[in-house]
């Protein structure tokens, strides 16, 4: 890589980095979602520090983030001779898994059937909080979620269901589902992304390098961004704008294979 190249991609390394703080556990998740969420896939140590340095984080930083999530059940690690090898356990996979389809969506289809749940105030907290932890609910307030399709049969009996086949959105509920801290952050990924332009010749780890913080800071957007249809979307919000940019530059540092980052790595 020549001297301009290097200077690109530090350029862009920081651009990304002063999207927001980075979480080194949270960077690792995002990174192993990306690069190495199959059973068998393995990242050594060394590997592992070469991606992410260039971001600023320093391996001390990386070695207490690996402890937090061994501790938490989403990493293993082992020794393969004198390395560290760290691969997502099976809890970490599922969890990997379960967020994938919205993370990569490239053309998500809104559904048009919706309802609502209402909850008492008080005694049915526990009840909206189990079923927002599925994947067709948005919540509304303390007592409501928006949820799409029909009623899922295992919901709790106490709920007050509201089908709604034609609703009128009101600008307080626009404000709720995208609130203003993600309005602006979405704003700030989608300026950072239109100012980048790959070179042909990066090296695999730095293609890896940019796809864990593509990949990480869209995550933190689409996992907070309900598939909603148009009539839902505040004025002001760039969304689609900013997934269609980065499946783009995705698709323009196409995902590298373990062999390539590293020769001794399984992949």
């Amino acid at each position: 890589m020549n001297s301009a190249h290097s200077q690109w991609f530090e350029t862009s390394i920081s651009q990304l980095n002063t999207l927001q703080n980075l979480r080194v556990w949270s960077i690792i998740v995002s990174l192993f979602g990306d690069l190495a969420q199959k059973p068998g896939d393995r990242i050594n140590g060394t590997t592992l520090t070469r991606i992410i340095t260039p971001m600023g984080i320093k391996p001390e930083a990386t070695r207490v983030a690996l402890h937090r999530l061994r501790k938490d059940g989403w990493i293993e690690s082992t020794r393969s001779g004198r390395a560290s090898v760290h691969y997502l356990t099976d809890y970490g996979r599922s969890q990997s898994a379960a967020v994938t389809p919205r993370i990569y969506a490239r053309d998500p289809i809104a559904p048009q059937d919706w309802h609502l749940l209402i909850c008492e105030d008080s005694s049915g907290s526990a009840a909206l909080e189990a079923a927002l932890l599925l994947p067709q609910y948005t919540r509304v307030n303390r007592c409501t979620a928006l949820g799409y399709g029909p009623r899922p049969a295992s919901l709790d009996a106490d709920f007050f269901v509201a089908n709604l086949s034609q609703p009128q959105v009101p600008d307080w509920l626009q404000a709720r589902l995208f609130p203003q801290d993600l309005i602006t952050s979405c704003q700030a990924l989608q300026r950072a992304l239109a100012e980048l332009s790959p070179p042909a010749d990066l090296s695999p780890v730095q293609v890896a390098t940019l796809r864990t913080l593509i990949v990480h800071h869209w995550r933190r957007i689409a996992l907070r961004h309900p598939a909603l249809p148009p009539s839902f979307h505040p004025a002001d919000w760039t969304g689609e704008a900013c997934r269609t940019r980065v499946f783009d530059l995705l698709d323009q540092l196409p995902r590298p294979s373990l062999s390539a980052l590293d020769p001794g790595t399984v992949g």
